[in-house]
């Protein structure tokens, strides 16, 4: 894999005018090129001559932007994966594009998703194997940011749709506390699970796109506002004690692939070696009760958002999304409000256990990226986390002997992102030794 400028070195090259804004954007193009004709991970993208033109000023200046095709602008058709809207043009961008272009940066183009960000795959591929899947459902911006396109990509997560096509894809990708980057503009999947998130190259550059682009203000529903994420040594950001780790044990553990188990033993040996105290952690049930619960929340507001679709467009509609929609007509609203119960109790409750530890490790996938391009992977490991609504962080490890990227999650306490993304420094620093 040709290596490629990330978002931080890439900025300051640029702010430095050791590069300028147009020969950045020109490689980007010309790296497009080369490996979209197999990669398959836009939708559209702009010519370079647009990019050049549309490029600000600012701390973005010059930075190539793959926006997922969920993420409304009004410079590109915004499909959202479906027939239903493939010659739909906003009307304004999304909230994020906005701050992306406030600050100088530009939109490369559309990147591929699932239908409406549920499971019918796109084209896209793997950019370590063309015959396996980048996962979903945001196929497109891994692969982009992946295959050394941009150094930027914005996703999308409900269950686990931005920390396993990272892992897939051998990238970071970093989904903040729930609420702490702006979701208007965004098709919705279900209001009380969406999450927008950065795929990138390293924990550095996704930490700096998240300080640029996150909410400033509670003007969205349940919006939070965290202050800009500062990366300091862990001994600073921990008082000089040991980073305290707890690997999590899970009713889904035979579901992992011996490489991916290998894969958390070697994870566990490189921190133990860093100086990291390790202990198993088991979580109460009433916590895996939460991923049933996340799929009614799921089913039932996308059985609001989607009604308008199934009335009017039945034929347009795949298979997969009939049968979200029709289980979340079936629940009750007692259901519904059990699940949303049960959501503000584990967010609550879940930081007894970081009173204990700094992180929680777990996989983010069940192993390396599947054969084929319809199925994206299980997100089973990375749902109880999207429903709590914590913070989470994919990181690359190794490669598995097909050569494909094996990877771990860190899990944070809500609010709590500064903590987990130096806990990621700290880690992917550890997983340098493996020569990645």
């Amino acid at each position: 894999m040709k290596s490629a400028l990330g978002l931080v070195e890439a900025c300051n090259l640029i702010q430095n005018k050791q590069l300028t804004a147009e020969e950045f954007l020109e490689q980007c193009v010309e790296r497009a090129n080369q490996i979209e004709p197999v990669l398959k991970a836009f939708t559209i993208r702009a010519t370079l001559s647009t990019l050049q033109q549309r490029s600000g000023v600012g701390p973005l200046m010059g930075i190539p932007v793959a926006v997922k095709d969920l993420i409304a602008t009004k410079d590109f058709v915004t499909t959202n994966g479906s027939p239903i809207y493939k010659d739909f043009t906003p009307a304004e961008d999304a909230s994020i594009v906005q701050k992306v272009k406030k600050l100088g940066g530009v939109v490369f183009g559309k990147t591929v998703t699932t239908e409406f960000a549920w499971r019918h795959a796109g084209p896209t591929t793997n950019p370590w194997n063309s015959a396996h899947t980048p996962g979903g459902s945001s196929s497109g911006s891994a692969a982009a940011v992946a295959g050394g396109i941009v150094p930027l990509a914005l996703g999308s997560q409900t269950a686990g749709s931005i920390i396993r096509p990272a892992t897939f894809c051998g990238i970071v990708g970093f989904k903040a506390s729930f609420g702490a980057v702006p979701r208007v503009g965004v098709h919705p999947v279900s209001d009380s699970l969406d999450h927008i998130g950065f795929l990138t190259r390293s924990v550095k550059d996704a930490v700096y796109a998240f300080n640029l682009l996150r909410n400033t203000a509670t003007d969205e529903d349940d919006s939070i506002v965290l202050p800009e994420l500062i990366l300091s040594p862990i001994s600073e950001v921990l008082g000089n004690q040991k980073p305290r780790i707890a690997i999590l044990q899970t009713p889904f553990d035979d579901l992992l692939s011996d490489e991916q188990k290998d894969i958390m033993q070697t994870a566990t040996r490189l921190l133990k070696a860093s100086g990291a105290s390790i202990e198993e952690l088991t979580l109460p049930q009433t916590y895996w009760d939460g991923i049933e619960a996340l799929a009614v929340l799921m089913a039932c507001e996308a059985a609001v958002v989607h009604e308008k679709h199934l009335k009017q467009f039945p034929e347009l509609l795949g298979a997969d999304m009939k049968e979200l929609i029709q289980k979340g007509m079936a629940y009750s609203a007692s259901d519904y409000i059990k699940a949303k119960n049960l959501q503000m109790k584990l967010r609550r409750g879940i930081g007894e256990y970081f009173q204990r530890f700094d992180s929680i490790l777990t996989a983010a996938a069940t192993g390396e990226a599947p054969k084929g391009l319809d199925f994206t992977g299980n997100p089973i490991f990375c749902s109880l986390w999207s429903f709590i609504g914590t913070p989470a962080i994919a990181l690359p490890v190794n490669k598995s002997r097909n050569g494909l990227p094996l990877g771990i999650q860190l899990i944070g306490n809500y609010k709590e992102d500064e903590k987990l993304v130096n806990m990621a420094a700290f880690a992917e620093e550890c997983f340098k030794a493996l020569g990645n």
